[in-house]
């Protein structure tokens, strides 16, 4: 419990500073329910950003992450080129990690991440999934995943309880070529993020929602293409 007291106002620091360059300004009156659903489209990343990075999140056990968040990278026991799943969606982070409580995804790690990278990821990527129509047939979508180093799938987005919206909130999945540049070239920082996962967690149990709402992270719609996301939106 010391260690959260301590680390949560630095964590909220450290995602007010990155907010504070966000291109688009967050909208308060976006938080209220029925409008926030009447005007979300069905598919969008939605992430905390500023003119040259993204912000993404994981979840791994303390013997990658607290290495990972003192030196700003990650260790030697993350195995680059493996596939491992980033989310610019804290709350889908939450709904994933089950607030940080899960077995292996204690230490929940907000990364700062070049656009530059990012774009490149969703430029190579593959829907993990096959659509009709937008792939030619489904051995081509299958040959398409085989080579592609990045995958991409539109999962629900959650609310404070970790119920699904209706709207989907985009995960990146990088392997190979695309997850050793995510480690050795894209990261920018790497902050600490389970002792505000777990103060909201914690105010969401007592019924505190505003409050909780007033610690999230003021994610935006990402300014991707279309034509950058044409190959991935069905």
């Amino acid at each position: 419990m010391a260690r959260t007291g301590k680390c949560l106002p630095f964590a909220v620091d450290v995602l007010r500073r990155i907010g504070q360059r966000v291109e688009n300004r967050w909208s308060p009156e976006l938080t209220e329910p029925t409008l926030y659903a009447m005007e979300e489209p069905l598919r969008r990343i939605r992430a905390l950003h500023t003119a040259s990075t993204i912000t993404v999140y994981q979840a791994y056990s303390p013997e990658i992450g607290l290495p990972a968040i003192r030196d700003g990278r990650f260790p030697a026991a993350w195995k680059p080129g493996r596939m491992t799943w980033i989310k610019p969606s804290f709350m889908w982070m939450m709904y994933r990690s089950g607030w940080g409580t899960k077995e292996g995804q204690e230490t929940v790690l907000a990364v700062e991440i070049t656009r530059d990278g990012f774009d490149w990821a969703l430029r190579h990527a593959c829907l993990s999934s096959y659509v009709r129509g937008l792939h030619p047939d489904r051995g081509a979508w299958q040959r398409d995943l085989k080579r592609a180093p990045a995958r991409v799938q539109w999962d629900p987005e959650r609310d404070l309880h970790l119920r699904p919206l209706p709207h989907r909130s985009l995960q990146l999945g990088l392997s190979g070529e695309a997850s050793s540049r995510y480690a050795d070239e894209w990261i920018v920082s790497i902050s600490d993020v389970t002792p505000l996962a777990n103060e909201i967690h914690a105010l969401v149990r007592n019924g505190e929602l505003d409050s909780a709402t007033g610690l999230l992270p003021q994610e935006q719609g990402y300014p991707a293409s279309a034509e950058l996301l044409a190959h991935l939106c069905p």
